[in-house]
């Protein structure tokens, strides 16, 4: 997949209100009430992100996770990236954070 220009990034980005770039990823940061609600967030994403074939960089810290996206193998972000961070918005749609 080939990677995106700084123009398709920025473009890319628009759709996604809550997603930074930040040295070259995509990255965005949840709360949730509790350590539970976290990892239960976490069993979601790596589902559809092992459905996907693409894995998000996750940091959990107690009951914040941040996720980072890049596709390494292309040098950069592609539309892969922006693709799984969509899913990833969805799954916070439907459930439950603070």
């Amino acid at each position: 997949m080939p990677k995106l220009t700084a123009e398709q990034v920025q473009e890319k980005l628009k759709s996604l209100a809550d997603w930074k770039l930040i040295n070259g990823e995509i990255v965005r940061e949840v709360s949730f009430n509790d350590f539970l609600s976290a990892m239960d967030f976490v069993n979601q994403v790596a589902g559809s992100a092992e459905a996907a074939g693409h894995h998000p960089d996750i940091d959990i810290r107690y009951n914040k996770v941040r996720l980072a996206l890049i596709s390494h193998d292309a040098g950069g972000l592609t539309s892969r990236d922006f693709d799984l961070a969509a899913v990833i918005d969805n799954i916070l749609a439907k459930g439950k954070r603070r």
